[in-house]
């Protein structure tokens, strides 16, 4: 069995402590890994995962280049084994600009969080974002929060419903601990992948297969949530949901390997 993670988390060595404190805060629970690069590289190689997509939030304006640059840089030292989605801030002086040079670094889409970067994912404010990655770049939303609603399973759907062109990748199988509203706005709908990270274990087995069945085992994708969870307990996560060979496989490495056909031919 083959694995491709899409769904992973790096930090700058200098504040990689002190962000996964804060994490750890927020969502009330220990984090498996470091968050910083040879650590990722480690869990991976533990585990068997031959690739994996990563990214880094921006929560300030300034911190998008910087960001950017840091993702780029990664993914053309190590090209076998990861591939990068930059990062956008509503506030950020020149999108256009950034987007121009996000797609000049290579890389391959853009991260989102609402609920960390304090915007609704429907604001009309991002509408210009939006558009900016058009239909070639995927955006890879966290989906679900206890705490708020910025990042609302239904915002989302409200969005898909103007923007129907998006490639969209909700993560946390359609909203993190909001998954009844996810079924109602996300689970089932055309053009929408999903991804596993942070999930089962908040969700009972039956529950998580039910979701992923009802979408579609072809438009769901693997995510470890690294440096949440260690890519080995995360593999063991779908395992233990009594799916086929076949659909393992898909959400495993398939649907990822679609999803990022360019990216892999190109290696």
């Amino acid at each position: 069995m083959e694995f491709f993670d899409v769904h992973a988390h790096i930090f700058p060595p200098h504040v990689a402590e002190r962000v996964i404190a804060q994490l750890e805060g927020y969502y009330g629970f220990k984090w498996e890994g470091t968050g910083v690069y040879e650590d990722l590289i480690a869990s991976m190689d533990a585990a068997g995962v031959r690739r994996c997509n990563i990214f880094s939030c921006a929560t300030k304006p300034e911190q998008v280049e910087t960001a950017n640059t840091y993702l780029a840089s990664l993914q053309e030292k190590y090209p076998d084994r990861i591939v990068c989605f930059g990062t956008m801030h509503p506030e950020y002086h020149d999108p256009a600009a950034e987007f121009a040079r996000l797609r000049a670094l290579g890389l391959k889409g853009l991260k989102i969080h609402p609920d960390f970067q304090r915007f609704h994912i429907d604001d009309p404010k991002m509408i210009r974002i939006y558009e900016l990655a058009g239909d070639d770049l995927p955006l890879l939303f966290h989906v679900g929060d206890p705490y708020q609603d910025y990042s609302a399973p239904k915002r989302l759907g409200k969005l898909l419903d103007m923007m129907p062109h998006l490639k969209v990748i909700a993560a946390h199988l359609g909203g993190y601990r909001a998954w009844e509203e996810g079924k109602r706005h996300l689970v089932g709908r055309e053009g929408v992948w999903l991804d596993s990270s942070s999930t089962i274990g908040y969700l009972s087995a039956e529950e998580a297969k039910n979701i992923i069945l009802s979408h579609g085992c072809d438009k769901v994708l693997w995510g470890s949530d690294y440096p949440a969870r260690r890519h080995q307990g995360a593999i063991e996560d779908i395992r233990k949901l009594g799916l086929s060979q076949e659909q393992q496989e898909m959400i495993f490495y398939r649907n990822a390997e679609k999803l990022f056909s360019s990216i892999v031919s190109n290696t």
